[in-house]
């Protein structure tokens, strides 16, 4: 059991980490990024709109963090 617990707890910090909002902004453009391929659109451009999405919503929790601490 003690086995189980350390492989969730280290799974836990690898992907949350730090700060549980990059975590989030990383699932949320993967859940963007996959509504569109199950809606049909394939191609370059997702890949390209995807990265874009992920700095966007990256940017944007490091903006939250940023005016937290003013």
């Amino acid at each position: 059991m003690r086995f189980l617990k350390g492989f969730g707890q280290f799974w836990y910090d690898f992907i949350i980490g730090d700060d549980w909002k990059i975590a989030v902004a990383v699932v949320a453009a993967l859940a963007v990024v996959l509504a569109l391929l199950l809606g049909g659109v394939t191609g370059p451009a997702l890949a390209a709109f995807g990265g874009v999405l992920l700095i966007a919503f990256f940017t944007a929790s490091v903006v939250i963090d940023v005016r937290r601490s003013r």
